[in-house]
């Protein structure tokens, strides 16, 4: 949790009428960070929810992305809440213990969100580049352990130097990081754990995204089918193309919102006489804004680009009785609980991938994989999320 004031302003005498934001500021911010969190909250907690209520759904991916939406809650409900109002007011009312909780959440769901869009494109790297080998569901929660295990390592040191910090001849209180050497302002650590941070974060995770769905594209968009192209291989691959393109949205979206702030933290790192700046405060919360906005954008992004999660977003939100949203409901509901009619099997060879399954066409028109399986690999993987 980035705090834009140094000890000279902490220091000056008015201090209280630099960080004191005409009210309609104070409603403009308040407002966007209301809509924020309860869109982040309430849109990843319906993610959760179609994803395990409904069989159809629980897909390797599909797990990885209830992993992401568990993180982008709980940094919209644990963290932003409560650090907005901290760069709004530049004074932290919740406690020391609180202080530490909400610095250590706020680096442990970034980290987890990241490292959960690697793991992503890596499943769907290995879907898509190596289909025949197999991806068991076990090794889907080891990822998952392994993300939050090293998360919360990264976030540990907040937890355990995060302190409340006072100052003289002013009231208010700061939440921050006092290391060994002293506090933020003065110390050496606290820059370079910031850089290993952004490193970790954003700067590998963002060129490993960057080269796994290059190649990911070159192999659905830049390869031709070898010989007679079967109205099931097509679909197969539109399937595979979709939910590709909609990681590489999220994937972008992510790299667009969290941009500016590592920006700053780089800027006010080199000129620290920048956080002494006119409007610097109004300028900063836009950025802190935009960062967290990303963990409301994913299900807007899911709801908008893959029709199974539009079909999940209908039936929990159609509270209606009205005729027009029970057709809504009522043509949307297959989607996620389809009806089986036919069953075949087939090999075929696509550019240069070779696969085997056994497949069904549902109601909805879309095909998908269901009928085999075995407790080492899970065939709904190689469907549409």
């Amino acid at each position: 949790m980035a705090n834009i004031t140094n000890e000279a302003m902490l220091n000056n005498t008015e201090y209280g009428n630099m960080f004191w934001l005409p009210w309609w500021q104070q409603f403009l911010f308040i407002t966007a960070f209301i809509i924020l969190i309860l869109v982040a909250a309430v849109g990843n907690l319906v993610v959760i929810w179609i994803v395990l209520a409904h069989k159809r759904m629980r897909t390797v991916t599909n797990y990885f992305l209830v992993n992401l939406a568990v993180a982008d809650a709980l940094i919209s409900i644990l963290n932003t809440l409560f650090t907005s109002t901290f760069l709004m007011y530049q004074d932290w009312w919740y406690g020391n213990v609180w202080c530490k909780f909400t610095m250590f959440i706020s680096i442990c769901t970034v980290v987890a969100s990241v490292l959960t869009l690697m793991a992503i494109a890596i499943d769907r790297y290995m879907a898509i580049i190596h289909p025949l080998r197999p991806r068991p569901t076990r090794r889907v929660v080891l990822a998952i352990l392994c993300i939050w295990t090293v998360s919360i390592a990264l976030a540990l040191p907040n937890l355990m130097y995060g302190t409340l910090i006072t100052y003289p001849n002013i009231s208010q209180k700061t939440c921050g990081i006092v290391w060994s050497d002293g506090t933020p302002a003065e110390s050496k650590i606290d820059f370079w754990y910031n850089v290993v941070i952004i490193i970790v974060s954003y700067v590998i995770p963002m060129a490993i995204l960057i080269l796994a769905y290059s190649r990911i594209g070159k192999e659905l968009w830049g390869h031709r089918a070898i010989g007679e192209n079967t109205q099931l291989q097509f679909d197969r691959i539109q399937s595979k193309r979709r939910v590709v393109k909609m990681m590489i949205f999220v994937v972008i979206v992510f790299g667009v919102c969290w941009l500016p702030y590592h920006l700053y933290f780089l800027l006010a790192s080199s000129v620290p006489d920048i956080t002494l700046a006119n409007n610097v405060q109004q300028i900063y919360l836009v950025i802190y804004w935009i960062a967290m906005s990303n963990s409301m954008y994913n299900p807007i992004i899911y709801c908008w680009m893959n029709e199974r999660f539009r079909s999940g977003f209908i039936e929990a939100f159609c509270f209606c009785p009205c005729r027009p949203c029970k057709r809504i409901k009522k043509k949307y509901v297959t989607c996620l609980n389809p009806v089986r009619s036919f069953a075949m099997s087939e090999k075929f060879r696509n550019g240069s991938m070779m696969q085997t399954m056994t497949d069904y066409i549902d109601d909805s028109g879309n095909a998908g994989t269901g009928l085999v399986r075995d407790k080492r690999h899970n065939s709904n993987d190689y469907d549409e999320c």
